[in-house]
């Protein structure tokens, strides 16, 4: 095996919360995954906007047709704001939150995901002024696409687009309206006139997708080139009823999903792919929840029928269907070459929640290879969130920000331009480009919890800003990931995913502000005190723990390699700073740590060790375990 292909076998995470699933620290990456939406912002930030490179942008959008279109999302790298994939977007964020608020709430992330969601519907509120009247684009993707500056500098065109009784777009509303309808679940309990009032616009949204209907880019034809609706819009119609039905328990839309189950495609489409623009297998997947609570009453065969579409999804993603999906060589799924983890993450998410619908109802998941076991869904979304976070044969996390390797030069005008507040020079149209685009170095600003469009269908994958198909983020890469992140987090407990949804309130936490400490004050070389101690060079025993275990191991040319693992465990009540970790008879890479001289430090991205928290790092060669001690460190 040569160096790189050792080196390809590695992968770094830092354990800052005890996770039930061994290897990655899930609630981390769910708490990254959320601060991403903060910076696709547009309009005025709120005070509490945690993404501090961002500013303010697209502060007249809507003006010049009289009516207020300031605020929603961008949907990726550039600073157009599409309303069929922010509507996606809002959708599966808020069904991540009605199946796994619980467990985003013991991770503290809640509130930030149910404001992610919030910051979605203010903005269709005012996109929806009247009842067959919704804005579906802000900006144009020709001219956008010209330019690349931030999204404080724009001066690119953004004029709005709508779509009403006269130019229809079924697809739009319809998925707008299942937004809408979803967020209305989420906010029941902590703001209820609030979810009143979404569940207002979903009911004449539906209506409006309904009765007027027609493709949406036939009417706003300025994101064919974009987002184009290949799928039509019946799985749209379809998709808004069953969203429909479960914010309002309401008959005919139960009805409505029977009776058009056929001649819209529901029964009738078997699907290997889930997204933005094709919504069947989410259908098939929601109406297979109502069977197996059994609230299909006399609809039962017909959604039997839907169920045996959901199901034909889930064998082909785990490879024991009739038609299965693709996958790269390590086992990633494989859509196409342009943002492929989109697919993998929606994907992911439908077997997680049908992995629990089934274990909730004591069912086995029907394949043509024969009965499979729900856990075995819920392993394969697992694989596939790993492989993002970095068990991949690169060892790259394709999530920014988490681990010490991932994408440094991310497809996206915010991030790799400086940001505003730090040089607030107009940075001009084609001048963006010249300067910005061009340079060959890190981005400026760390665009946190950004899930890039991901590998190629051999694993290789090239982190370069002009790379678009590979590098350029996007709000509904995200989306889906809230819900695997938070379930993975909680652990193999059980819980029954068929009972009534019940949101609990967010808990609000105000985080402590560490003392400071002085990083050139001396550190004592006698007579210790409780917060500062330098141990000798064997192996400590005290506050902060080692331990150090092979992990995997392999031959190549005759020589055997192991993989070490080493987690340094802070057991006191303090937070860990300053720590230097000595090594010796190290004979291979190592990664985790930062080399200083003669001693190694925690990575930059990390500023100490908490409480009661561990930090992994790893090394490969081919020896016995290296000698690790940590020779000094301050308690704070």
């Amino acid at each position: 095996m040569e160096k790189n292909a050792v080196v390809s076998t590695l992968f770094v995470v830092l354990l800052c919360f005890p996770v039930a699933f061994s290897g990655h620290d899930y609630g981390q990456a769910l708490s990254k995954s959320i601060l991403f939406f903060e910076a696709q912002r547009s309009g005025y930030l709120p005070r509490n906007q945690r993404v501090n490179w961002r500013s303010n942008s697209g502060l007249n959008d809507g003006k010049a047709s009289g009516v207020d279109l300031v605020g929603g999302y961008y949907d990726a790298g550039d600073n157009v704001k599409f309303g069929l994939p922010m509507a996606f977007t809002v959708t599966m964020m808020s069904w991540s939150i009605i199946e796994y608020g619980k467990q985003m709430g013991e991770n503290g992330e809640l509130g930030h995901a149910m404001d992610a969601v919030k910051w979605g519907t203010d903005y269709f509120i005012k996109a929806h002024p009247q009842p067959y009247v919704l804005y579906g684009e802000v900006g144009d993707g020709n001219s956008d696409h010209y330019c690349w500056q931030r999204p404080e500098d724009m001066t690119t065109d953004r004029r709005a687009y709508k779509i009403d009784p006269s130019n229809p777009g079924s697809d739009l509303a319809g998925e707008t309206a299942a937004a809408m309808a979803a967020a209305s679940i989420v906010f029941r309990r902590s703001n209820p006139a609030y979810s009143s009032e979404l569940l207002r616009h979903a009911h004449q949204l539906f209506d409006f997708a309904d009765k007027y209907r027609g493709k949406y880019d036939s009417s706003i034809t300025v994101a064919q080139k974009y987002y184009r609706s290949i799928s039509g819009y019946y799985d749209e119609l379809l998709w808004a009823a069953a969203w429909m039905y479960q914010a309002t328990n309401n008959q005919y839309y139960l009805g409505y999903l029977a009776k058009n189950a056929e001649a819209m495609g529901g029964t009738g489409w078997s699907m290997t792919e889930f997204g933005w623009d094709v919504k069947y297998a989410g259908v098939q997947t929601l109406v297979s929840k109502f069977l197996m609570q059994g609230k299909a009453g006399r609809y039962a065969p017909v959604f039997e029928k839907y169920q045996e579409k959901a199901e034909y999804f889930m064998c082909g993603c785990i490879g024991k269907g009739s038609r299965n999906v693709q996958k790269t060589p390590a086992g990633l799924i494989f859509r196409q070459r342009w943002n492929n983890l989109q697919f993998v993450t929606s994907a992911s998410f439908l077997s997680t929640v049908y992995s629990d619908y089934l274990t909730s109802s004591g069912k086995y998941l029907k394949c043509s290879s024969g009965n499979v076991a729900p856990s075995q869904l819920l392993s394969f979304a697992k694989s596939q969130v790993d492989y993002i976070l970095g068990d991949n044969p690169r060892a790259t996390s394709y999530m920014v920000g988490y681990g010490n390797n991932y994408p440094r030069q991310v497809h996206h005008r915010g991030s790799s331009i400086v940001s505003y507040k730090v040089n607030s020079k107009f940075v001009a149209c084609r001048e963006g480009y010249a300067t910005w685009f061009s340079r060959k170095a890190s981005d400026p600003n760390l665009l946190t919890g950004a899930i890039v469009g991901g590998p190629d269908a051999y694993d290789n994958f090239a982190d370069e800003r002009d790379n678009y198909e590979q590098t350029e983020p996007a709000t509904y890469n995200n989306a889906p990931l809230l819900g695997i992140l938070a379930r993975l987090s909680s652990g193999s407990r059980g819980y029954n995913q068929l009972l009534p949804v019940v949101v609990p309130n967010p808990k609000i936490v105000t985080p402590q502000k560490p003392k400071a400490v002085n990083p050139r004050k001396p550190v004592p070389q006698s007579k210790p005190n409780p917060a500062t101690y330098i141990p000798g060079p064997a192996s400590f025993s005290g506050p902060i723990s080692i331990q150090q275990k092979v992990t995997s191991s392999w031959i190549s040319n005759g020589k055997t390699y192991y993989r070490y693992s080493t987690v340094v465990t802070n057991k006191s009540s303090k937070n860990v700073k300053f720590v230097k970790i000595s090594i010796s008879k190290l004979y291979g890479p190592i990664w985790g740590l930062t080399k200083s001289g003669d001693f190694y430090t925690l990575p930059s991205w990390l500023n100490n060790i908490p409480a009661g928290k561990s930090l992994e790092f790893v090394y490969i060669h081919s020896a016995s375990p290296a000698n690790v001690a940590v020779s000094s460190y301050t308690l704070s």
